[in-house]
């Protein structure tokens, strides 16, 4: 039996997104790619076929009766072949999502949640890194990144995720023991424990104290500093997303109710397109954040795709 004669795949799910958003900028959004490629593809795909698939207009792009003849039997088959794979996938078919992420939010948040994101997901296996100094992922040394920063400090395909606020913290006992801060002020003149002194100066900053500190000791990573609070050592820079836990339990208190909104977790995926466990565990993460602190995202139209 002869080999079917099929079109660049590649092209028409290109042309699928860009009939189902009805843009190029969207589809070039959710696939991860530039919009010029989006537009290659699917003048690619008109060539191929003979016809023409798109009316452009001043709005984005418009199906050509043609179009939507094509877009409505290719989008029911691109949903039977993600079918067949999820059923495949279902029957014991282990996958593996490696994730690098920021060791603190690595720990204390994403790691507990594991076990039940497995179950959520059959077949899946996710294996996570900690690292503190990756500014991009590839695709093959790992599949996602979610990183702790301003955005123009990675490279690639990346999502804001959350933009938390930052407050000191410090054990009960260390605070019982100096006594109470009354304000940002007083918080410098205490024991600041460093993961990075930048980020102590500029939360300083942002709060409108005029104040340079500097460190004589910095520690490897923000988890260690924030082990250091909860043993009695001094007074750490927190956000919500890594301490609620320890301040509902009473193992760390806010030193000063100061806070304020520093840089933002993102999300970094490779170039090109991904997996549909990616996109999947994509969406799932965005989704159980703004859950879990939906005070965070007020006033705030969702995730943003840079």
């Amino acid at each position: 039996m002869p080999i079917r004669r099929l079109p660049p795949l590649n092209a028409v799910r290109a042309f699928e997104a860009a009939a189902q958003l009805g843009s190029y900028v969207a589809a070039s959004k959710a696939l991860h790619v530039t919009q010029p490629a989006i537009g290659r593809h699917v003048k690619l795909l008109e060539e191929w076929l003979g016809v023409q698939l798109f009316d452009r207009t001043p709005r984005g792009v418009e199906l050509t009766p043609a179009g939507r003849q094509y877009y409505a039997r290719i989008s029911a088959a691109l949903g039977q072949i993600a079918d067949a794979g999820d059923e495949v996938a279902k029957k014991g078919a282990v996958r593996w999502l490696k994730i690098l992420a920021v060791p603190a939010f690595a720990k204390r948040w994403l790691t507990p949640k594991l076990e039940a994101v497995s179950r959520m997901r059959p077949g899946l296996k996710i294996v996570i890194e900690p690292n503190s100094t990756f500014t991009e992922v590839d695709g093959k040394s790992a599949d996602l990144g979610i990183v702790y920063g301003m955005p123009g400090d990675y490279s690639g395909a990346r999502t804001i995720l959350m933009q938390p606020r930052v407050f000191p913290v410090c054990s009960p006992e260390y605070l019982a023991r100096i006594g109470p801060i009354e304000n940002a002020t007083d918080v410098a003149r205490h024991d600041l424990i460093h993961y990075d002194s930048e980020w102590w100066n500029l939360w300083f900053a942002r709060v409108g104290v005029e104040v340079q500190v500097s460190a004589d000791v910095l520690y490897v990573s923000n988890d260690y500093v924030l082990s250091l609070a909860e043993g009695g050592r001094g007074i750490a820079l927190a956000n919500e997303v890594l301490v609620r836990r320890e301040l509902e339990n009473g193992l760390l208190v806010k030193a000063v109710d100061v806070d304020v909104p520093l840089e933002s977790y993102q999300l970094l995926t490779p170039p090109g397109p991904v997996s549909a466990d990616v996109e999947w565990f994509s969406e799932w993460i965005a989704a159980v954040l703004r859950e879990e602190f939906p005070e965070a995202f007020e006033g705030d139209a969702g995730v943003k795709s840079l």
